[in-house]
């Protein structure tokens, strides 16, 4: 851990976390002091080391370093009434100044310019650092902008302005020009109308994409993933905060009641959010929309039950290795880990982590600070709990803390073409305590292999959720093109934590090879084996005792076995996976089932569940007396829970 002077833990007020709000405070002191040691002359960017996927250039990665520590920056001071004892909003009031002073054209910055900020464009990553700033803005206005002298802030509206007429991606990119017009339409630089019009239409964008129960999908038909709260939900909850509007609080704080229901579900035990969707280099981020539900007062957790979330949040990474020996934040999940960084990424990108410190606007006497914490859902007791909207089930399980998202409806494919498999959306599950692997054997998939290569899931159809239920169909590809005629109906049951994956795949030749891959588990000792009778895959994790991933064939398949990735997962360098294989029969259903759990050493030893299958039709009788029913054909499932 980087040396961060962090107060003694108090573990009467937070018995689970140990870190009240004086740990939020010094964390964001030494996360300022860190990146202020990269700051170019005048502060106007901030450029920091590393490798630089980011296709946007190296400018524009140091305005993405100004403006998102900026954002930590003022939440940081306006939590604390202005109070400012390090003197940050000094020198970022410095590089603002700076970065604005004259307009530029790129080939002036060529020429020599090294302060000015690359210019605001149609789908540029200055539209997105744009928001940033005019939420900074926007929060420290007291102590910032109202202190700023008539040529600076004309600087500063010229600079943003140009965020209120260009084109966005078409996705949450349209709520940054909407943040813009927010401030400007606020301190009277909305001379035109073209601010507020900026704002109206940004939220009657986002409308399209709202499919109720609190959540949006990213633009694409079913990109479901943490932009839903970091994004969709912060921004319009924190905008109603600011403007004071009750038609917006009574739109969108409600909305993201709804939301946090059933994401609080997803921490696990040990702080960590569910390791699925892009930009999960933000991190702790996650703890963002959380803390908006307390600032709003619209969330169905108590105030110690968000503290801990949040609090467990933060801890998990920065006990986890998140920051390097310079106190910087890196481009991973831990520590750095290139293959789930996104072209977009540059070394400040993972600084979007500021969001995750929104609670600091709440005063410290406010319940979310001074209750006592409160376990999470994931901590409380066993659950399997369907969210229709983005096709999901989440199961957790109380004893080990872990908690496993089944993915029958999230796939980021857009709506005109059809893009290879994202480890990060297109698996049959995530989770807390584990990654997707990056490689020629993906884990947690059902696919037919051809030639060597194994077929892809491409666009899902959600066939719906229920009850310790999830299912969803899809046409299967290799190398982007269809498999002629087949159809894969898929359907997962759960109970504690037990799975029965049922894959029922028509219109493949006989002796078709078919495989299915487990949970990829990562950490120290590494241990793999296998028989007829079950694959399993074991490590130690970082806090002690083992994690472990295993298969057992039902119906279909014909062996079982283990496979080491050569380039490990998010969670470390060493992993290891199970799989199945089978083949298409000659005559009769090809229905494939496999019995699989994910779970920590505190869980009940493996298998437990009884399973029957009769044609096309799975009985899952479970440990606990309970049970289900499945009924699959092509694109179709019927479930019935029993007992």
């Amino acid at each position: 851990m980087p040396s961060i002077e962090l107060p003694p833990e108090d573990r009467v007020l937070s018995p689970h976390t140990g870190w009240t709000r004086a740990h939020w405070e010094a964390v964001a002191d030494g996360l300022l002091a860190a990146v202020g040691r990269h700051a170019c002359p005048g502060y106007a960017l901030i450029d920091l080391p590393g490798s630089r996927p980011s296709v946007s250039g190296r400018r524009s990665d140091g305005l993405e370093g100004y403006a998102r520590t900026f954002l930590l920056a003022a939440l940081r001071v306006a939590g604390a009434g202005g109070d400012d004892p390090h003197g940050v909003l000094k020198r970022y009031a410095e590089g603002l100044a700076a970065g604005t002073r004259t307009p530029t054209t790129e080939r002036d910055l060529a020429d020599g310019d090294q302060v000015s900020w690359p210019l605001i464009g149609d789908r540029s990553q200055a539209m997105v650092e744009a928001a940033s700033i005019a939420v900074a803005l926007r929060l420290t206005r007291p102590w910032l902008w109202d202190g700023l002298d008539e040529r600076t802030r004309e600087q500063v509206r010229a600079w943003l302005a140009p965020a209120l007429h260009h084109t966005p991606v078409d996705n949450n990119w349209w709520l940054f020009p909407a943040m813009v017009g927010g401030f400007l339409a606020e301190v009277g630089l909305d001379q035109d109308g073209s601010a507020q019009r900026a704002l109206d239409r940004g939220l009657a964008k986002i409308e399209q994409w709202y499919l109720g129960n609190g959540w949006y999908t990213d633009g694409r038909p079913r990109a479901f993933d943490h932009y839903n709260g970091w994004a969709f939900h912060l921004y319009p909850v924190l905008h109603a905060r600011l403007s004071g509007d009750p038609r917006l609080r009574d739109t969108y704080g409600p909305r993201l009641a709804a939301y946090l229901d059933g994401y609080a579900r997803t921490f696990g035990a040990d702080g960590a959010p569910v390791h699925q969707g892009r930009s999960l280099a933000y991190r702790f981020a996650a703890a963002g929309p959380l803390w908006a539900g307390a600032l709003s007062g619209h969330t169905p957790l108590a105030p110690g039950a968000t503290r801990r979330l949040a609090s467990g949040a933060l801890r998990y990474f920065v006990d986890g290795g998140a920051l390097d020996a310079d106190g910087l934040l890196t481009l991973g999940w831990f520590g750095p880990y290139p293959p789930m960084v996104q072209e977009y990424s540059g070394p400040a990108s993972p600084y979007w982590a500021s969001k995750g410190f929104l609670g600091l606007l709440l005063p410290p006497d406010h319940p979310v600070w001074t209750a006592v914490e409160e376990p999470g859902p994931a901590e409380r007791e066993d659950a399997v709990v369907p969210l229709p909207q983005p096709g999901w089930l989440i199961q957790s399980t109380a004893a080990d803390g872990l908690v496993r998202l089944h993915n029958h409806g999230s796939d980021d494919q857009p709506a005109d073409q059809v893009l290879p498999d994202s480890p990060l959306y297109a698996r049959l599950a995530h989770s807390t305590a584990t990654g997707p692997a990056f490689g020629d054997v993906p884990d947690n998939h059902f696919g037919l292999v051809a030639d060597g290569a194994i077929s892809e899931r491409g666009p899902i159809r959600p066939l719906g959720t229920g009850d310790g239920w999830a299912a969803s169909a899809h046409r299967p590809r290799i190398g982007g093109v269809e498999l002629p005629g087949v159809t894969v109906t898929s359907v997962l049951l759960a109970s504690g934590a037990e799975e029965v994956h049922v894959h029922l795949v028509t219109g493949a030749d006989p002796g078709t090879e078919v495989r299915h891959s487990g949970w990829a588990v990562a950490g120290g000792e590494v241990r793999a084996g296998s028989d007829h009778r079950f694959a399993e895959v074991s490590a130690t994790r970082p806090g002690g005792g083992r994690l472990s991933s295993a298969l057992r064939p039902v119906q279909g398949f014909t062996a079982a076995g283990t496979h080491r990735l050569a380039d490990g997962t998010a969670f470390g360098p060493d992993a290891a996976l199970p799989v199945l294989t089978g083949g298409t029969p000659a005559d009769g259903p090809a229905l494939f089932v496999a019995a699989s759990r994910l779970a920590g050493p505190a869980t009940r030893p493996f298998p437990a569940p009884r399973v029957i299958v009769d044609g096309c039709q799975v009985q899952v009788h479970w440990p606990d007396g309970t049970g289900h029913e499945a009924l699959l054909a092509t694109g179709a499932v019927t479930v019935r829970r029993t007992g």
